[in-house]
């Protein structure tokens, strides 16, 4: 009998310890990796802040995007990261593929250039690239095996993302789902919260102020819950549109103009063309300041959504850098200020709503968009959010931003599909649908 006590205790402190070994890995390396992004987050943020700033200083810098395209595609195809994007942040998860270090810098000085010139784009893309690249890379140093190297990816896109929204539980939440719709790595949710947590706190030491809007939520009713889902069905056609749209511009540019200095030429002038006809610079840029006009305030253009939606899907088939996250809140921000009214919702609120659920349909992530709702806005009007979120990510359809994103189970049924975002349609036939794999792995 005291044998066996002895053996059973000796394999309950192995197993105590392979626990505590595997929690003091992951610490460790979301320590490194929420420290790095934390930095690198904060001083890219301030940068794009700056680039701001001197373009609205001197209006002339638009006329400059022309030659800012050249100096972004020429430092690409130096540093041999041309055509490598967001896409293949997540591809580095789903297949393990590496990550050159050439991404951080080239994404760095694409982006800042981009908003400094009057490009019409995010900071989110540069985000998961910039932090996905360090994870990797700090998986490397600890000489992490291949499945855990899609984890420290996994806890680089959180913790990059947070620093530079100041969002982090809709950071960690965002980075695990985004990559396969359906299931959640539960293994990745401590490396990815605590990297997100440790790059949150540096970027508020080094004065980045977190993304909060000051909104209102109306009261809880049957009433205003029909008018909220309706203004969910309509975000999940203006999602659909923005994704149909993005992709679009950028097969076409790049089917018609295969050179990339001679495309970002062209959507250059384009972009500097479509400023000069709209006899505003609302749409260049990343349109904080519109945004928070839209939440805070109730007042949008009627055209602004449309209007910005083609001035990002230019600037990113041209080869500019930045993201469509950024452009997708304003696109929703400005369609659910103008659109909910309408319905009989409260402008700001509309807006508020708007923001997420077109985010929410294109990036097929609902769970993280109501974390985002709540981290941007606060829990008043949660299941207003929680609704018209569901509503947009069933109504957008398989269609999405990232085509590497899988979707593995369908959005009508429980059925595993295992799909890629913008190749699959409902009621198609899938080899192998319904059966459910045995084991899936990141």
């Amino acid at each position: 009998m005291i044998r066996s006590y002895w053996e059973g205790s000796v394999q309950w402190c192995r197993r105590a310890g392979l626990y505590l070994r595997t929690l003091g890995k992951w610490l460790a390396l979301a320590a490194v990796t929420g420290t790095f992004c934390g930095v690198v987050g904060s001083v890219f943020h301030i940068g794009v802040h700056y680039a701001t700033e001197l373009r609205g200083q001197w209006p002339w810098l638009l006329f400059c995007l022309p030659a800012a395209g050249l100096v972004i595609v020429l430092f690409y195809q130096v540093t041999g990261t041309q055509g490598q994007g967001t896409n293949d942040i997540i591809d580095a998860v789903h297949l393990g593929k590496p990550l050159s270090i050439w991404l951080l810098p080239a994404i760095f000085l694409g982006t800042v250039l981009t908003h400094l010139c009057g490009g019409s784009a995010g900071r989110e893309g540069a985000a998961l690239q910039m932090g996905g690249t360090i994870g990797y890379h700090t998986g490397r140093l600890f000489g992490l095996d291949d499945r855990d190297m899609r984890i420290a990816t996994m806890a680089g896109m959180a913790a990059f993302f947070s620093a530079l929204f100041g969002t982090p539980l809709s950071a960690a939440v965002f980075a695990i789902m985004v990559i396969s719709i359906g299931v959640m790595y539960h293994a990745a949710y401590i490396p990815c919260l605590t990297a997100a947590l440790v790059a949150y706190w540096i970027s508020l030491e080094m004065g980045v102020e977190p993304t909060r809007f000051t909104v209102q939520a109306p009261a809880l009713s049957a009433l205003m819950m029909l008018r909220v889902a309706g203004l969910g069905v309509l975000c999940a056609l203006v999602s659909s549109l923005f994704c149909h749209t993005i992709h679009f511009a950028e097969h076409q540019m790049a089917k018609r103009l295969p050179d990339a200095r001679v495309r970002v030429v062209v959507g250059g002038c384009a972009v500097i063309a479509l400023t000069l006809l709209c006899g505003t610079r609302d749409y260049n840029g990343a349109g904080m300041e519109i945004i928070t006009a839209a939440v805070e305030e109730g007042t949008a253009h009627p055209a602004a959504f449309l209007l910005k939606l083609l001035f990002t899907a230019v600037t990113l088939g041209a080869g500019f850098k930045g993201g469509e996250v950024v452009p997708s809140f304003f696109v929703g921000a400005t369609f659910g200020c103008v659109a909910g009214p309408l319905l009989g919702l409260p402008a700001t609120f509309a807006a508020a709503l708007g923001l997420v659920s077109v985010f929410c349909g294109a990036t097929n992530c609902p769970v993280a968009s109501v974390f985002l709702a709540v981290e941007l806005f606060g829990d008043g009007g949660l299941l207003y959010f929680a609704l018209a979120c569901g509503i947009s990510y069933l109504l957008s359809g398989y269609n999405g931003l990232y085509s590497s994103q899988t979707i593995l189970y369908s959005k009508l049924k429980a059925q595993y599909i295992n799909v890629h975002t913008n190749a699959h349609h409902a009621g198609e036939h899938q080899e192998g649908a319904g059966e459910v794999p045995s084991s899936s792995g990141v």
